[in-house]
């Protein structure tokens, strides 16, 4: 295989092991359900999309034309944002309470009457 093939796709496994790293210290660290769901669904489509974005790369070079790959890709991208949607509803409806803090010029003033 052709070496700069090669350095590419290595370089972009890494890149996608980074970020698939920083969603799993973000899913361990963050405090609660809201944050922990950002982090993970975020960076984890990055870091999937990266490796298979590698791997249809050195299988072009390889004379496959990578469907499979590309197919798992729009099904990532397509599916991650949705399920977290899903989820944030479902924690909406719960009631479940973030620990973020809430910024004065979000809460409106309550008038004396």
């Amino acid at each position: 295989m052709h070496t700069l093939i090669e350095w590419t796709a290595a370089a972009l496994i890494l890149i996608a092991a980074f970020f698939l790293l920083v969603g799993a210290i973000g899913l361990v660290r963050l405090p609660d359900f809201y944050m922990r769901m950002h982090a993970p669904t975020k960076a984890s489509t990055l870091g999937v999309g990266g490796i298979l974005v590698a791997s249809m790369l050195v299988s072009a070079f390889q004379g496959r034309a990578g469907m499979a790959e590309l197919l798992i890709t729009l099904f990532v991208f397509v599916t991650a944002p949705v399920s977290a949607n899903l989820m944030a509803q479902a924690a909406l409806h719960l009631k479940a309470r973030s620990q973020a803090p809430v910024p004065p010029q979000a809460v409106p003033e309550r008038h004396k009457s």
